[in-house]
């Protein structure tokens, strides 16, 4: 299996794999103004997609549709869903064709990812942002769909839900907070988990504050590996007054080290009013010497000098039952008690 690590390194090549010219960026980088896009009801049609990698198993789309009729919505899956070159789910071109066409299909109420991997940013040069401004809706998924996620919110005015791909096994509690924000426009307040269980401390599920404090601002962010590898491109949004909220998963410490250092050299971190880092998962050096840097302390370095609110702990990230992040919505933060609180629904 390949990690993301693997894929992202190998960038300067790859568009040698698709075959084909990639467009030129484009210029500027002026935020448009928000748009909301509608909220789901019950026998709506969503759009299936695969802006990433490839579907190794048919049999596994039988189980995605299911979820998705369980929802009470019908699929409609895009023409590439079973389509593979290398890791991805075919060609640069046919992966963005497919994802522009679900904007583009006034049948289709909100398109959700099947899965991530690599490759979301590999499509940005290559789709009509203006065309999909005109055609707003719900774009649902995580980990690569990152890419896409602040894309759209820098270029088109609007942006999705950080949450499960639609091939994620959708545990009970995380439908309830998807339905919530999707299908009932509602503004929720999240608090990390604190399970105790028989022993005398909390062992799990730990809030732990970098810096004390309260503030808002719009909720940008998402997989960390994948916002790292953006800075510098014109697909970024405006992170001034910015909460962020970062995951990652199978990264070593010195490996998100070095990415938050490439983050604030950047300018990035500079700009934010809060900072939330959702779950790193196995993000450990197997076979690391003694004296080696925890995780923990790796984001106490780089966050708490910002001197802003920022903890660690919400349940954002790689796990299965991770909550649904609204990018682009305002929201508040309390480093202390660990909370996000969604002041402004995601949907119309």
């Amino acid at each position: 299996m390949l990690t993301r690590r693997m894929t992202i390194a190998g960038l300067a090549g790859t568009a040698l794999i698709a075959g084909a010219r990639v467009p030129a960026a484009p210029r500027g980088s002026v935020s448009p103004q928000r748009v909301l896009p509608p909220k789901l009801h019950k026998g709506d049609t969503v759009g299936l997609v695969c802006p990433a990698g490839f579907v190794a198993d048919r049999f596994g789309l039988d189980q995605v549709k299911e979820t998705v009729r369980a929802m009470g919505l019908v699929p409609k899956p895009a023409q590439n869903l079973l389509s593979r070159l290398g890791y991805l789910a075919g060609t640069d071109e046919a992966r963005a064709q497919a994802l522009q066409a679900m904007f583009a299909d006034d049948e289709v109420r909100a398109i959700f990812a099947v899965r991530g991997g690599w490759g979301c940013q590999r499509l940005l040069p290559y789709l009509d942002f203006d065309a999909i401004r005109a055609h707003p809706k719900l774009l649902i998924g995580s980990s690569d769909i990152t890419a896409l996620h602040l894309a759209l919110a820098a270029k088109a005015g609007f942006s999705g839900i950080h949450g499960p791909n639609v091939a994620h096994s959708w545990p009970q509690a995380t439908w309830r907070d998807f339905h919530a924000l999707a299908f009932e426009a509602a503004t929720p307040t999240y608090r990390v988990a604190s399970p105790r269980g028989d022993r005398l401390a909390q062992r799990t599920g730990r809030i732990r504050t970098f810096r004390s404090g309260t503030a808002r601002g719009r909720l940008l962010g998402g997989n960390l590996s994948v916002l790292s590898a953006m800075a510098g491109t014109p697909w970024l949004p405006d992170f001034t007054g910015a909460i962020l909220f970062l995951e990652d998963t199978n990264e070593a410490e010195y490996r998100i080290d070095r990415m938050l250092t490439q983050l604030g050299q950047s300018g990035l971190l500079s700009k934010v009013a809060g900072v939330v880092f959702g779950q790193c998962t196995n993000c450990r050096n197997p076979g690391s010497p003694y004296g080696n840097f925890t995780i923990y302390e790796v984001l106490a370095h780089h966050l708490a000098p910002l001197g802003v609110p920022a903890f660690q702990g919400a349940q954002i990230g790689h796990i299965s039952n991770q909550i649904s992040v609204p990018v682009g919505t305002q929201a508040h933060i309390d480093a202390d008690t660990g909370t996000i609180r969604i002041l402004e629904p995601a949907v119309a």
